[in-house]
C-alpha cells in the first residue's frame, strides 16, 4: 500500500500521484504542464497498459492533459471522475489535441524547410476519442466500489463545475487506510459555484497549496463595482478591454459579472457595448454550465435561473468560432470587451488580440485568474515592457489590470478552512502539492504551527509506504538546468558593420585608382563618418 508523487511537486502543474493497492495500480490526476518546468519529474514507475484505472479530480488541463497520452501509450482502464468533469473533459481534451496536431504541423514545416523529420504531435482526436469513451461518471456523495480494496468518493470543492476532492478507502492484507485528495480547492463567495463542502476523517490527505502562503484582499471583493470601473473608463477612451480568460470557469464568471452590469446600466454612455467571446472551447462548455444538475450551482445563480433569466447571456455578446468571425474583432475599430483564451497567454487566440492591442495606451488588459511562472501572462503581470509575439516586438503601452480577488483558488485561510475539517481526528501525515516551491513549503510549515499537523511538500520521485506510515524514498528537487539565452543581437547593428567591413575591402583595393576619385570617396567617407557621429 503505497503513494508514489510524480507531478506537480514544488510545481503548480502537472499533477499526478500514483497509488499501489495490494494487485491494484491507479492515478489520481494525469496533468500536463503549463508554464515554465521548475523540477525535474519522475515517470510513472509502470507501463500505462499496467494501470487499472485513474481518479480524475477536474477537468482543467494541468490535471486531466496527459491522460490522452496514457491511452495512446497503452492505458485502456476506466477514468472516475464527476459527470460535469467528464462533460468539460471530453470537450478540452479536444481542444488540447487540436492544439498539439496544429503545434506539429507548424514545427514540421519550419523543420522540413531546414532538412530535418516530421514532428509527431504529443497525441491527436484519436487518442482522446479512445480515452473520453472509458469516463465514468460518477454522483457527489456517492461511494463506489472502483476495485477490489479501493472505494471512492467525490465531493464538490468549488473550484469548478464539477470539481471534487476525492476521498479514497484502501484495503490491503486486514490493513484499511483512508486517503483524501483535495483537487484544487475553490475560493469562497464564487459566482455559480457552491463554496467548497468538508470532509473529515482521513489517515493521510494531499492537499494543493497554489496559495499557500497568500491572501487574497478581505471580504467579499465587489467584483462587479470593479470590473464597472474598468470598462467604463477603457471604453471611455476608446480602447478595448482585453480578458484572458480560462476557456472553462473564468469565462463564464466573467459573463456572469457583465450581465449583471448591464441588466442594472450601470455603464454609462456605451449603451449595448459588445462583448466578444473568441473561444470555441468556452462556447462549448458555456452549453454544459447551463445544461447541467442545477444542484451543482450556488442559490443565487438557482434564483436567477427560476426567473427564467440566462444568466450567462445579454445583449450585446458576441460568440466567436470560425478564426474568419476571431479576425474580424480586431478588424471593428468599435470599443469593446474582449474575452479570450488561454487564460495565462500561452496559446490560442489571446495572442492575437494581445498583438493588436498591447501597444495601444487606450487599452486595458484584465487579469482575471493565476498566472504561472515562465507564461506571458506572468511577464505582463509583472511588468514586462515590452514582449514577443509571432516573432515581432510588441511594445506593452495598454493598461495592466488585475482584478482583486477573482481567483477559483482558496487563498492560506481559505487552504486552513478547508484543513480544519481533519482537525478532529488528525491524519497522520498531510502532503503539500500543487504549489510553487515557496507556496508549498510555507503551506506544509503552516499546518504545523497552526494546526499541529505533520505535513511536508515531497518532490517527484518520493514514495510512502501508508500501511506502515512511513516514507520508503525520499527524493531532493532536481532543478530543471537551463543554458543562458543568448545576448539578443541587433541585426541592423550587425549589417553596418558589416557594411563597414566591405567598404574597407574597398577602399584598400582602391590603390591606384586616379587621384579625383580617390579624393571624391574620400570625402564621401568623411561626410559619412561626420553624419554618424552627429
Amino acid at each position: 500500500m503505497r503513494i508514489t508523487f510524480l507531478g506537480a511537486a514544488h510545481e503548480v502543474t502537472g499533477s499526478c500521484t500514483y497509488i499501489e493497492c495490494g494487485a491494484t495500480r491507479f492515478i489520481v490526476d494525469c496533468g500536463m504542464e503549463q508554464g515554465r518546468d521548475m523540477f525535474e519529474n519522475q515517470s510513472l514507475p509502470i507501463s500505462p497498459s499496467q494501470v487499472d484505472f485513474a481518479l480524475l479530480t477536474h477537468a482543467h488541463i494541468d490535471h486531466s492533459g496527459l491522460l490522452p497520452l496514457l491511452a495512446k501509450n497503452g492505458f485502456t482502464g476506466s477514468v472516475y471522475a464527476t459527470a460535469a468533469t467528464c462533460s468539460l473533459a471530453d470537450i478540452m481534451l479536444r481542444d488540447s489535441a487540436h492544439i498539439q496536431m496544429s503545434e506539429a504541423e507548424y514545427r514540421t514545416r519550419k523543420a522540413r524547410r531546414a532538412g530535418g523529420a516530421v514532428v509527431e504531435p504529443l497525441y491527436d482526436t484519436e487518442d482522446v476519442a479512445a480515452l473520453v469513451k472509458n469516463l465514468r461518471p460518477c454522483s457527489y456523495g456517492e461511494v463506489i466500489q472502483v476495485a477490489e480494496g479501493v472505494a471512492v468518493r467525490f465531493t464538490d470543492v468549488g473550484h469548478l463545475l464539477g470539481s471534487a476532492c476525492i476521498e479514497v478507502w484502501l484495503s490491503e492484507g486486514g490493513e484499511s487506510r483512508k486517503l483524501v485528495f483535495s483537487g484544487d480547492v475553490g475560493n469562497l463567495h464564487q459566482p455559480i459555484l457552491r463554496d467548497p463542502q468538508l470532509v473529515s476523517g482521513a489517515d493521510y490527505v494531499v492537499v494543493e497549496s497554489t496559495y499557500g502562503a497568500r491572501l487574497h484582499d478581505g471580504g467579499r471583493p465587489d467584483y462587479i463595482g470593479a470590473l464597472t470601473d474598468i470598462i467604463q473608463r477603457t471604453l471611455d477612451r476608446g480602447g478595448n478591454v482585453v480578458i484572458p480568460a480560462f476557456a472553462v470557469g473564468r469565462t463564464q464568471e466573467m459573463l456572469y459579472f457583465i450581465r449583471e452590469i448591464k441588466e442594472r446600466g450601470l455603464v454609462h454612455g456605451h449603451d449595448g457595448f459588445k462583448v466578444y467571446v473568441d473561444s470555441p472551447l468556452a462556447v462549448e462548455a458555456t452549453s454544459v454550465f447551463l445544461q447541467c444538475d442545477t444542484s451543482f450551482l450556488d442559490e443565487e445563480t438557482r434564483a436567477i435561473l427560476a426567473r427564467g433569466v440566462n444568466p450567462l447571456a445579454f445583449d450585446g455578446l458576441e460568440v466567436s468560432v470560425s478564426v474568419d468571425e476571431s479576425r474580424a474583432i480586431n478588424e471593428n475599430a468599435e470599443p469593446k470587451v474582449i474575452i479570450s483564451a488561454s487564460g495565462m497567454c500561452d496559446a490560442g487566440r489571446i495572442r492575437h488580440h494581445l498583438k493588436h492591442n498591447l501597444w495601444r495606451r487606450e487599452s486595458l488588459i484584465l487579469f482575471v485568474g493565476y498566472q504561472a511562472e515562465g507564461t506571458l501572462g506572468r511577464m505582463l503581470y509583472e511588468g514586462a515592457k515590452e514582449v514577443r509575439l509571432f516573432g515581432e516586438t510588441i511594445a506593452v503601452r495598454a493598461e495592466i489590470q488585475v482584478l482583486p480577488g477573482v481567483s477559483g483558488h482558496a487563498d492560506r485561510d481559505g487552504l486552513l478552512r478547508w484543513m480544519r475539517g481533519f482537525a478532529a481526528e488528525p491524519p497522520r501525515q498531510v502532503f503539500v502539492n500543487h504549489g510553487d516551491d515557496d507556496q508549498c513549503t510555507a503551506f506544509a510549515e503552516t499546518l504545523k504551527g497552526e494546526l499541529g499537523f505533520e505535513a511536508m511538500a515531497p518532490y517527484s520521485g518520493t514514495v510512502y509506504d501508508l500501511a506502515a506510515g512511513e516514507f520508503v524514498r525520499v527524493t531532493e528537487g532536481v532543478p530543471i538546468e537551463r543554458r543562458a539565452a543568448a545576448p539578443k543581437r541587433n541585426k541592423f547593428f550587425d549589417a553596418l558593420v558589416k557594411a563597414a567591413e566591405r567598404l574597407l575591402a574597398a577602399a584598400r583595393a582602391a590603390e591606384g585608382r586616379p587621384n579625383k576619385d580617390l579624393r571624391k570617396w574620400t570625402e564621401r567617407i568623411e561626410a559619412l563618418i561626420r553624419d554618424m557621429n552627429g
